[in-house]
């Protein structure tokens, strides 16, 4: 039975950031009580591989609902087909001052300005360590917003070092609208700069712990055809084995008069989603299945992931329409996925 419908007229009824918070330890409490399998529909395997990983379906959890890795194994029981916790950084921070998170149910979207409040890399680590989900673990990886912007590869190679021997594939996550700068890392020479380190350290560490963990940027939808094709390029170029199309956006066309539309922050969910879509057309373009895609972005229900996935993605990632419809979502765009799947 889907329960959500019945808890989200109180859990509306909260600061977003209270309701999200309480969600997250409601979750927890479901998976340690076993009645997750009463709760929850099944969603049945459909195995895709993808950057040499096999994801028992093509739905995954976007990073920053869970920054911590303090509700993985909560998540997983949802059915999930991959689970990316973060974003983290090397050292403690308590993100950007409240309010910093705010719904549009209107559009059934999200403005957030969390600035990475995490507890730090090390946190993370010790619960990823004593979690018992065995499926496909994304580790998101940011800066520290106090270390300068010309030092930023330096929080990425720890991050990435840290995470390295715990995570079944690393997001750098450079498109943030909510740490002042992080965006320029997607632009001319940084990122060149950025990936060719990032790629020499994933080399020494494939050697030092005898595996291969794959290499995932996440960039923006508010880039241009020009900015898309140069980073297409650089992911061949690096050789990196995936993008997240897309993060949130700072733009708001799609919400102009709505009374939060003057908030500063990323603006997710149904605004995002042509912007998103069409950075996956366009990478798709450009890639020619040599770096898989992962679409994220304005996500509501299984038609937009199949229109996701005939842009050119592999894998999608659902966020804030989980916010507006729970696990009621995962099962219905995964269920779609795989009609969709067999009907080609």
């Amino acid at each position: 039975m889907n329960f959500y419908p019945l808890l989200r007229p109180l859990l509306f009824s909260l600061d977003p950031e209270t309701a999200h918070q309480i969600t997250l330890k409601l979750l927890n409490t479901v998976q340690a009580s076993g009645l997750s399998k009463l709760i929850y529909p099944e969603i049945a395997d459909h195995p895709v591989k993808v950057m040499g990983l096999e994801f028992k379906n093509q739905v995954g959890l976007a990073a920053g609902l869970d920054k911590n890795g303090d509700h993985i194994d909560a998540l997983a029981a949802m059915g999930f087909g991959f689970i990316e916790i973060g974003t983290v950084t090397p050292r403690p921070q308590p993100g950007n001052p409240k309010p910093r998170l705010f719904r549009l149910p209107e559009y059934q979207a999200i403005i957030n300005r969390m600035g990475f409040n995490n507890l730090g890399v090390e946190h993370l680590l010790a619960e990823v360590k004593q979690c018992h989900y065995s499926g496909i673990l994304g580790i998101n990886i940011g800066k520290n917003f106090d270390t300068p912007i010309e030092h930023a590869a330096d929080d990425y190679l720890i991050g990435l070092r840290k995470a390295y021997p715990f995570a079944s594939y690393i997001t750098i996550n450079i498109s943030s609208p909510n740490t002042k700068n992080l965006r320029q890392l997607q632009q001319g020479d940084e990122i060149k700069t950025l990936l060719a380190s990032l790629k020499d350290e994933q080399f020494k560490l494939q050697q030092q712990h005898n595996k291969y963990v794959p290499l995932v940027v996440k960039i923006a939808p508010d880039l241009t055809h020009e900015e898309i094709a140069h980073i297409a390029t650089l992911l061949l170029e690096f050789e990196i084995d995936g993008v997240i199309a897309t993060n949130t956006t700072i733009a708001r066309d799609k919400i102009v008069g709505h009374p939060l539309a003057h908030e500063t922050g990323g603006l997710s969910g149904g605004p995002v989603k042509d912007a998103a879509t069409a950075v996956v057309r366009g990478l798709a373009s450009e890639l020619n299945g040599r770096c898989a895609i992962i679409a994220a972005g304005g996500i509501s229900n299984a038609a937009d992931a199949q229109e996701k996935i005939q842009a050119g993605a592999s894998l999608v990632q659902i966020y804030s329409g989980l916010i507006y419809q729970g696990q009621q979502l995962l099962v219905d765009v995964a269920q779609g996925l795989v009609n969709g799947v067999k009907g080609k």
